[in-house]
């Protein structure tokens, strides 16, 4: 997969805000994948009123990738609510490293970085082998 358009992903990310359910913190996040064959994946962030149970956007994403077939992730934009890209916290960086290894490309400003630069010597499945 050579030629990503980000913004063109960024754009879906944006278009998942809408769909946010947050009620509670009124901070609505929305996610968008591109999977090794070519799929689009999209999430939002569903809150709780627990805070606990709350599913943020990439989670969300994660979800829909495994529900419609599974694969890889090779790049992914998560956005807040003015539409600029936010970092995933650390719950969802372990998660995006199972779906798509350290060298997923992820929207960041003033350029893309890779999930390795985010979590450095994670723990993933090699791990328990």
């Amino acid at each position: 997969m050579t030629n990503i358009d980000l913004a063109e992903l960024r754009n879906l990310a944006i278009a998942q805000l809408a769909l946010s359910y947050s009620p509670y913190s009124n901070f609505p996040v929305g996610a968008a994948g591109i999977v090794d064959d070519g799929r689009t994946v999209v999430g939002t962030n569903v809150e709780n009123a627990s805070y606990g149970l709350t599913l943020c956007a990439e989670c969300s994403m994660v979800s829909d990738l495994v529900r419609t077939g599974g694969g890889r992730l090779v790049a992914v934009s998560t956005v807040q609510g003015d539409k600029t890209p936010v970092a995933p916290c650390g719950r969802c960086r372990q998660l995006l490293f199972e779906h798509g290894g350290p060298n997923l490309l992820v929207d960041w400003e003033p350029e893309p970085l890779l999930l390795g630069a985010l979590i450095p010597e994670a723990f993933g499945p090699d791990n328990l082998a």
